[in-house]
């Protein structure tokens, strides 16, 4: 372990195995910390909050502090982190609202400089967040999704699994999971074609993806009948069927 002598690491806190912990960090009671961590300089690390092993924090980077939700009004509100994650300057990661309630990322996630998630949030692994993307509270990010640049998204939306979100976008509505949702207010506007091959998904799901996507975002239907026109259309294909399944339990709209 290696801890420089400016660090500022309360005697309650856990620190785990082999860990870096460099110049100005700020490490609160609450605070367990996985082994093999590196934290840069100038990182704080407060409020109850737990961090699995491996992760990368850089500088100015702040995670587990208070919730900004005007209604918190006090009770033990977690941050819980996974394994793997980087995340980057400036990034600002917050605590619950609710007693005993948690935000919750995942593993092998990367946070780009400035991006922000909010109370509640839950995020899935293997996630990236372009240089000041925002999650308001209550927002789900399914696995490998990626929010591109200033992106925002609006409190108690779903971001679908293998979903590219362009810069610069406001969403406002559920994202579905392998769309290309892009603008202001943000529609699906196409196919994640280099997401699903980056992702190994295989030629024969790709091409059912393409007509459901088709059906569903491009024909006469609503979205929601032509989801299970999809989904009777499409049975074997377990992609197209996350996709319905998707839709199915929208609780703000699809983005289209």
């Amino acid at each position: 372990m290696s801890i420089h002598s400016t660090a500022v690491i309360h005697e309650g806190a856990v620190i785990g195995a082999d860990c870096e912990i460099g110049p100005y960090c700020v490490i609160g009671e609450h605070v367990a910390l996985g082994g093999g961590c590196k934290l840069h300089s100038h990182v704080i690390l407060d409020g109850h909050t737990e961090i699995g092993d491996e992760n990368q924090i850089y500088p100015f980077a702040s995670v587990g502090l208070r919730s900004q939700d005007l209604k918190w009004d006090g009770g033990t509100t977690w941050t819980r982190i996974g394994h793997r994650n980087t995340i980057r300057e400036y990034t600002t990661i917050h605590s619950a609202t609710g007693d005993g309630d948690a935000t919750v990322i995942g593993d092998d996630n990367n946070f780009l400089a400035y991006s922000h998630v909010a109370h509640d949030c839950h995020i899935g692994n293997h996630v990236i967040m372009s240089n000041v993307g925002t999650l308001a509270g209550h927002v789900i990010v399914e696995d490998r999704a990626i929010i591109g640049g200033l992106a925002a998204i609006h409190q108690f939306c779903r971001v679908g699994t293998m979903a590219f979100i362009g810069g610069c976008s406001k969403v406002v509505q559920d994202a579905p999971p392998y769309m290309i949702i892009g603008g202001n207010p943000a529609g699906t506007r196409t196919l994640n074609k280099e997401g699903l091959k980056r992702n190994s998904v295989s030629e024969e799901s790709q091409q059912a993806l393409k007509q459901a996507y088709r059906m569903i975002f491009r024909g006469e239907l609503s979205v929601k009948n032509a989801a299970e026109k999809a989904g009777a259309e499409f049975s074997g294909c377990m992609e197209v069927g996350n996709l319905v399944e998707f839709i199915r339990a929208s609780e703000r709209g699809i983005a289209c």
